[in-house]
């Protein structure tokens, strides 16, 4: 249930911590910028001590949200029903790009020569370090583990899931003679693991402070005039597709987004200050979790989604794909258009994980475009760009995957909406009440 407190400090607020520390990072960024760029490793230091709790997290909360369901059947719609829909909207994310850079042509006044792009590719090579996107059956097949312990040691987010799917419903079969203490064994672990994620979030605003004036210092306040027509077409595109979001979030789940933007703040703002998706996957799941979606289903959605459902991804890459053509004076036709959406459609979903994978994959459009006029090393030209863009992909990435987990949950009927209301109109109408998450509703312990 939902209970008043006492409202806290001011200053103890999440969100005034990461908006003070995002602001302060920007201007030492761009007021003194060498040492700006010296403090990285405040954001890698914050990422590396979240990274290590995702995999056991992922794998305790799958493995409880399963067991209690115990149904083969429901857990295998689950998966079907997300991955239909993450094909259908992230396909319309590439069309609503190329929609956009039609209309805005971002690349029009560049006025590129292919003659200036001669070291184009070994300025790529060294962004990706010599990587390449795994090929559809390579990818599917890297989502069977070596081995159990090498999927944890590696963090490889989907390998997990794949090994806590069969845990909990082996687990479930098990529990059919008694309950098992395994499961009460796993159930304790995760609140361990939830009380650590809380200890480490008190250094988020390090983290976000840190990653700022790394940006900014390294890359410059001149990139945002440089590429500014870029810049501005990616973040229009951002906007219109999160209100396409709100949407689909209110027709298909009866979800308003905007009172969930307002319940998961603190979280979404970390996410653009860190321009990491991945920093906020524990607290996120715990939240959607409280706000109603089964423990099924946001264990399932949620981390298969940062691989297969990268809206803020595919929408970037869509845009920049037409950018790169009109700043070489290319008039792409239909048919090339097309081509590249179905190309990106395939890369797109290889892209999680995999160094410079942006590059990769429009390098990979480029070269099936086939288009004499555009040379793969033209990819160069986005370098001084791309880092801006995080914070427009992890957005709409973030967005996307908890508007999935609602849709998805209210197919299955795992949406408990009477609770969704309680939370998202106690968020927005009462900011000092404390939402606490029930074991029996959702496995997890409440997130401070």
């Amino acid at each position: 249930m939902v209970r008043l407190a006492n409202k806290p400090p001011w200053y103890t607020s999440l969100f005034l911590q990461l908006l003070v520390a995002i602001v302060a990072g920007i201007l030492v960024g761009w007021l003194w910028p060498d040492m700006g760029a010296h403090f990285k490793p405040l954001a890698d230091g914050f990422i590396k001590l979240i990274k290590m709790l995702i995999a056991p997290i992922i794998f305790c909360t799958v493995v409880i949200g399963i067991a209690h369901v115990g149904d083969l059947k429901a857990v295998g719609r689950i998966g079907v029903k997300a991955l239909i829909y993450f094909e259908v909207v992230t396909t319309f994310a590439l069309l609503f790009g190329l929609v956009v850079g039609n209309i805005v042509k971002p690349g029009a006044g560049f006025s590129i020569s292919p003659e200036t792009l001669a070291n184009g590719a070994e300025a790529v090579a060294k962004k990706t370090g010599n990587g390449e996107l795994p090929h559809t059956v390579q990818f599917l097949l890297n989502i069977i583990p070596t081995s159990v312990m090498s999927a944890f040691a590696e963090n490889a987010l989907l390998q997990v899931l794949f090994f806590a799917v069969l845990f909990g419903l082996a687990l479930a079969k098990f529990g059919e003679t008694g309950p098992p203490v395994i499961f009460e064994f796993i159930d304790h672990l995760s609140h361990i693991f939830f009380t650590i994620i809380g200890w480490v979030m008190r250094l988020a605003p390090l983290g976000a402070f840190g990653a700022m004036a790394y940006i900014i210092g390294q890359y410059g306040i001149g990139s945002l005039a440089s590429y500014g027509k870029l810049i501005a077409a990616c973040y229009l595109a951002a906007l219109l597709f999160i209100l396409i979001l709100a949407a689909i979030a209110w027709f298909l789940a009866g979800v308003n987004l905007w009172k969930f933007l307002v319940y998961v703040k603190d979280e979404f703002f970390l996410a653009l200050g860190t321009a990491s998706t991945e920093v906020v996957l524990p607290r996120i799941m715990t939240k959607l979790n409280n706000a109603g979606c089964s423990p099924t289903t946001t264990g399932l959605v949620v981390p298969t989604g940062y691989s297969f459902n990268l809206d803020g991804a595919t929408l970037y890459l869509s845009i920049c794909t037409l950018f790169l053509a009109q700043a070489l004076g290319v008039d792409l036709s239909l048919g090339e258009q097309i081509t590249a959406v179905l190309v990106l459609m395939l890369t797109s979903k290889g892209m999680a994980g995999v160094p410079g994978s942006s590059f990769l994959a429009l390098s990979a459009t480029i070269a099936a475009i086939g288009h004499g006029a555009i040379p793969v090393a033209a990819v160069a030209l986005l370098l001084g760009a791309d880092r801006i863009m995080d914070s427009m992909r992890v957005s709409v990435n973030l967005l996307g995957n908890c508007v999935a987990t609602f849709v998805v949950a209210n197919w299955e009927g795992q949406l408990d909406k009477e609770r969704m209301r309680e939370v998202l109109n106690a968020s927005d109408d009462q900011p000092k009440l404390l939402r606490n998450v029930a074991t029996e509703t959702c496995g997890q312990p409440t997130m401070p």
